[in-house]
């Protein structure tokens, strides 16, 4: 059976990627009926505007309906947002970094678990979709040419979240690589349209997420020189607020403890760097795909 057969009620779960759109695009190829199919997007306020019109441009080319969540710190953790009313400038990422007073780093990641993964379960949960008893499948763009990641998830070990959601990987299981997502969106007539330079994608969903290599974050800053907003400047602003509000500058005031911070990025944004070093590779992440 094709790995994009829907048995019982299954969640797509877009990233707002162009590997995650395929996987989607491949689930309604491969349905008639399509009761059984939620599909969520998870706003952070940090995915680059182009990601967001993505969404709503599958959203209305393919007729499927796409539901937009956003993290909220109240008794419910979420709310449906749409594209006109979806947060633009970090808000639900900030609520949640003040209510934990502290900042995710590449070790501890609840940016993606609280921003996430939690709120697309919770909004399941508020449905009756999912229960202990009988869990959702919950579809991830992980593709086969990925093996540590998909490795990660088959050996992942149980815990409060996964009780609600089996993960399953269908790209991974139909020998899905890159080129493959590559060859289908150069056929299509519409695609993510993420800043490039020398062809490759400079930005990613998160616009400045700290997973990023730190030439490519310097690519970015520099790219956005002479903006009214950098989009640097939110993420530095997050570092101060940290260090403001513990009142110290080790652990929780920075993103990462292995580079400079993103306040002294920006200021060292006109200074010459190799963008895309092969020794600077990003951080893979649920958020990208």
């Amino acid at each position: 059976m094709s790995p994009y057969k829907l048995s019982g009620t299954t969640v797509v779960s877009f990233s707002g990627g162009r590997t995650s759109a395929y996987m989607l695009r491949r689930v309604l190829d491969n349905n008639d009926n399509l009761s059984d199919l939620v599909v969520t997007f998870a706003n952070t306020g940090k995915e680059h505007p182009a990601t967001l019109e993505f969404v709503q441009e599958c959203a209305e080319r393919w007729s499927v309906p796409i539901v937009w969540l956003e993290f909220r710190d109240n008794e419910t953790g979420f709310e449906v947002v749409d594209f006109a009313s979806a947060s633009r400038h970090g808000e639900p990422f900030e609520v949640l970094i003040r209510k934990r007073k502290y900042l995710p780093n590449p070790v501890t990641r609840f940016c993606t678990i609280d921003l996430k993964i939690r709120i697309i379960h919770k909004y399941l949960r508020s449905l009756g979709l999912s229960t202990e008893d009988n869990p959702v499948d919950m579809m991830t763009g992980i593709r086969a040419d990925e093996p540590r990641r998909v490795a990660k998830i088959r050996n992942r070990k149980s815990t409060s979240e996964s009780k609600w959601a089996t993960m399953i990987m269908p790209l991974a299981d139909a020998g899905v690589g890159v080129q493959d997502v590559t060859d289908f969106w150069d056929s299509q007539p519409f695609d993510l349209m993420l800043p490039t330079i020398n062809g490759r994608t400079l930005e990613g969903n998160c616009d400045l997420c700290f997973l990023k290599g730190a030439n490519q974050v310097y690519s970015i800053i520099a790219s956005d020189r002479g903006e009214p907003v950098r989009k640097a400047d939110w993420w530095a602003r997050m570092e101060r607020t940290a260090v403001s509000s513990s009142g110290i500058t080790g652990n929780g005031a920075l993103f990462r403890f292995d580079r400079p911070s993103y306040q002294q990025m920006l200021d060292y944004s006109d200074t010459q760097f190799d963008m895309f070093s092969d020794h600077d590779e990003a951080i893979a992440c649920f958020c990208g795909d």
